[in-house]
């Protein structure tokens, strides 16, 4: 299934105002377990540079990561980079009408060229790197671009049943996809080739996630790419499915996995 359609959509409707937009980023963070796991850790990082922090998000998609990061902490400087054009100008018109913009910047750019001085303590990336063929090159160009101590924080699908493979007949579900998903050791080697001097990687989607994402995300997929009309059915579908899910999360966050079909990978400078 090609994702991006889907996603243009929803941008289409809750981009009308920056209420409604707030509104999608609150129900992404409700709906996506990726969103929980991910959130976890940038707190912990927060609180622990209460001072404030220069940020880089690699793959801003919808920005509804960027926001949260400008949000927890007012001082943080944040430069959001995505290769769509639309989603970037959209992102820079609603950072401007939140008056935000002085510390908030999206910027077009391809990851495997985009590199700077180092400047930046923390460089977030989710669910980008399955979509990168050349991943060790993006690697360098993260640990050029960081400061010396600076963490990356990556969330991404791993070889355990990631994009929904299960097998070597299995197609991924999201067909712009470039590797179903990471071997754990495999990415954890990529990092430290490319310059990271210490890697923490663990699974994400346990057992509780994988029921969670299959009612919260790829059944609503699957109904809105059959036809849009499903949207005036999601918001019932959702006050069934959604108590489940929220347990489940729960449950997935809080939880020591021995395998999942996704990653969340710390590396440091």
């Amino acid at each position: 299934m090609q994702y991006d359609p889907i996603k243009r959509s929803l941008g289409k409707v809750f981009n009308q105002s920056p209420g409604l937009r707030k509104t999608f980023y609150k129900l992404l963070d409700l709906l996506l377990l990726r969103a929980w796991h991910v959130n976890k850790e940038l707190r912990a990082f927060f609180r622990s540079n209460p001072a404030g922090v220069k940020v880089l998000d690699a793959g801003s998609g919808f920005g509804q990561y960027t926001y949260r990061m400008a949000k927890l902490n007012k001082k943080n400087e944040i430069l959001a980079v995505d290769v769509k054009e639309e989603q970037v100008a959209d992102c820079n018109n609603f950072m401007e009408k939140l008056g935000w913009s002085n510390r908030v910047k999206f910027q077009v750019g391809d990851l495997t060229k985009f590199s700077t001085e180092p400047q930046f303590d923390l460089v977030l990336s989710v669910d980008v790197m399955e979509h990168i063929l050349e991943d060790v090159q993006v690697f360098k160009n993260f640990v050029a671009s960081m400061k010396p101590g600076a963490m990356l924080l990556i969330s991404t699908p791993s070889d355990q049943g990631g994009s929904d493979v299960h097998g070597d007949s299995d197609e991924s579900f999201i067909e712009e996809h470039v590797r179903d998903g990471y071997n754990i050791h495999e990415i954890e080697e990529k990092l430290k080739s490319s310059g990271f001097s210490k890697v923490e990687a663990r699974y994400s989607y346990g057992a509780p996630g994988k029921i969670s994402w299959r009612l919260s995300m790829k059944y609503p997929i699957l109904m809105l790419g059959v036809s849009k009309l499903f949207f005036v059915i999601l918001p019932f579908y959702y006050l069934i499915a959604y108590p489940i899910s929220f347990v489940l999360n729960w449950l997935d966050v809080n939880g020591n996995h021995k395998t999942g079909t996704g990653l969340i990978v710390k590396a440091w400078k």
